[in-house]
């Protein structure tokens, strides 16, 4: 199998998956946040967040406590996505405040928002590894979105998952972008730098 085989027959089995581990698990999100070595993160300073959608892990209780170290310094960025093959862009957003429908239909900041660099990247994802694969949609929005702002600044990516989507290995290929750590309700998995 090629790696682009291996990766849509892997998308299908972890969407399922996922499906059933996010009915089964209904206060992950909760417990992944209490998992969180909070000390770690208040070095951060814009932090870019997403709308979960589906199964997708939620990932506000983790959002609430690493934004919660420092509130008055600490921002809050929702992506947007405006084509196929433009990297995402991120706009300031608090809780409350409108969204509007991006170019795929989902929630995102209006143009009217500051569009922002985050230097923390909570990620959704399919699938993980222990040395930082991800497996995402397919879209490769992330992966384009991440190597365009590492080329500016350092960004840490923190992937949140329900422990299940844990796999021995995810297919990737040299555009592939890899996790810095992942937060699941079970443990908080820090990536060796030299498995990355």
């Amino acid at each position: 199998m090629t790696e682009i085989s291996d990766k849509a027959a892997m998308r299908v089995r972890m969407r399922g998956l996922r499906r059933r581990l996010a009915d089964a698990t209904p206060d992950a999100g909760q417990r992944a946040a209490r998992r969180l070595p909070l000390s770690r993160f208040g070095r951060f300073s814009v932090v870019g967040g997403y709308c979960a959608l589906g199964s997708e892990f939620d990932p506000d209780p983790i959002l609430e406590a690493i934004l919660g170290l420092d509130p008055g310094r600490m921002r809050r960025a929702l992506p947007m996505a405006t084509d196929r093959r433009s990297s995402l862009r991120f706009r300031l957003w608090r809780p409350g405040e409108a969204l509007v429908k991006d170019a795929f239909g989902i929630p995102a900041p209006p143009a009217s928002a500051p569009e922002v660099l985050p230097n923390l990247i909570v990620a959704p994802l399919l699938a993980f590894d222990r040395g930082g694969g991800r497996l995402g949609q397919g879209a490769g929005h992330y992966d384009r979105t991440l190597a365009s702002l590492r080329a500016i600044r350092p960004v840490f990516v923190l992937g949140v998952a329900y422990a299940g989507q844990e796999v021995d290995r995810v297919p990737t290929g040299p555009h592939d972008q890899r996790l810095d750590a992942i937060v699941t309700e079970t443990a908080y998995i820090e990536v060796a730098r030299g498995s990355r």
